[in-house]
């Protein structure tokens, strides 16, 4: 498989620190390889490593950051 494009919701939910952070790695080396990644997290310890984020609370959009900011 070569997928175009992944969504995550939520990937380290259920996983120890050391598991998620290899996940999360996985995740990033793919992104950097050219893959679309979109993520769902509550982690603001893995928000912060995305170079693009889109907040909402409560059904409202409340931050957007990153590269492509609008």
């Amino acid at each position: 498989m070569n997928p175009s494009i992944i969504l995550a919701d939520e990937p380290t939910g259920n996983l120890d620190t050391a598991a998620g952070n290899e996940i999360i790695a996985i995740l990033e080396r793919m992104n950097a390889g050219g893959l679309t990644l979109v993520l769902v997290s509550h982690d603001p310890e893995i928000a912060v490593r995305a170079r693009r984020r889109i907040r909402m609370q409560d059904g409202v959009l409340t931050e957007l950051s990153g590269s492509d900011e609008a």
